[in-house]
């Protein structure tokens, strides 16, 4: 099993808190927070960029 790295949650007003990750490998990862063996992996770009629209305000529906 892969060991993820997990960063402190982000908790946005009103919503879930959530986390992202990484492994050795490079592979990123995010999860709401509690929940980290229920995870989505991408590339770090991209969660990096759904995380910045999320931030933005982009897509907070979405958590």
């Amino acid at each position: 099993m892969t060991h993820i790295n997990w960063e402190e949650p982000f908790c946005g007003t009103g919503n879930n808190c959530f986390r992202i990750g990484t492994d050795s490998a490079g592979n990123a990862y995010i999860a709401i927070s509690g929940a980290e063996d229920h995870y989505i992996a991408d590339t770090r770009a991209a969660l990096s960029a759904l995380i910045r629209d999320i931030k933005a305000g982009k897509a907070d529906h979405l958590l």
